[in-house]
């Protein structure tokens, strides 16, 4: 039986949804298939869920967070993709940065727009929950800023990303980024080996 497209539930304010994005082209390559990308609003996960940020949930545990840095490493250098550059100005809150990406998907320039949501986040860091900032940030990377935060306005496009969310919460998401192949929930970065086997 042949597995439907995976998908992606991102959002730009996770860092490993960023190194996901990297490693996900070498991944279609091989599999043949290209990853559906979903935006989500992970405030909105985290309040449905009563999930926390590991920023928060990880804050006087020994250890964890060391391994969690090792484990990075190892899937920096299992997909061959560069680490991100924390961003300064995180928690960056992200709603009008997901509505956008809604608008951009309507638009047919979502993969453009997710590229340079996710570098002025994580390789170039700006504060991009600053209206003009983002604006300014998006046009540098040759997209019609005005446009699509115009359209993150539109109450059609604020009524997707929430169904998105919600949709998301439903089918047993706590944060991301989260991977479905068809009913198959994987979640974290290290978890998209899995999401590729699924297609050997």
């Amino acid at each position: 039986m042949t597995q439907p497209a995976p998908q992606f539930l991102f959002d730009f304010g996770s860092p490993n949804a960023f190194l996901s994005h990297r490693a996900i082209p070498a991944i279609e390559r091989r599999i043949g298939v290209t990853f559906d990308y979903v935006p989500v609003l992970l405030g909105g996960i985290f309040k449905a869920t009563n999930n926390k940020s590991p920023a928060e949930t990880l804050a006087g545990v020994r250890n964890k967070r060391e391994f969690m840095a090792l484990e990075t490493e190892r899937f920096l250098k299992r997909f061959g993709v560069t680490p991100y550059v924390w961003n300064p100005n995180f928690p960056v809150n992200t709603l009008n940065l997901m509505r956008a990406a809604v608008a951009a998907q309507r638009d047919g320039v979502l993969a453009q727009y997710v590229d340079a949501a996710f570098h002025h986040m994580w390789v170039e860091p700006k504060k991009m929950d600053d209206p003009q900032i983002a604006a300014q940030a998006l046009a540098s990377s040759g997209l019609d800023a005005e446009k699509l935060f115009a359209g993150a306005q539109e109450p059609e496009i604020k009524a997707k990303l929430i169904a998105n969310t919600e949709d998301a919460v439903a089918r047993g998401v706590f944060g991301s980024p989260t991977f479905f192949v068809g009913a198959e929930m994987f979640f974290g970065k290290e978890q998209l080996r899995d999401v590729e086997e699924m297609y050997g």
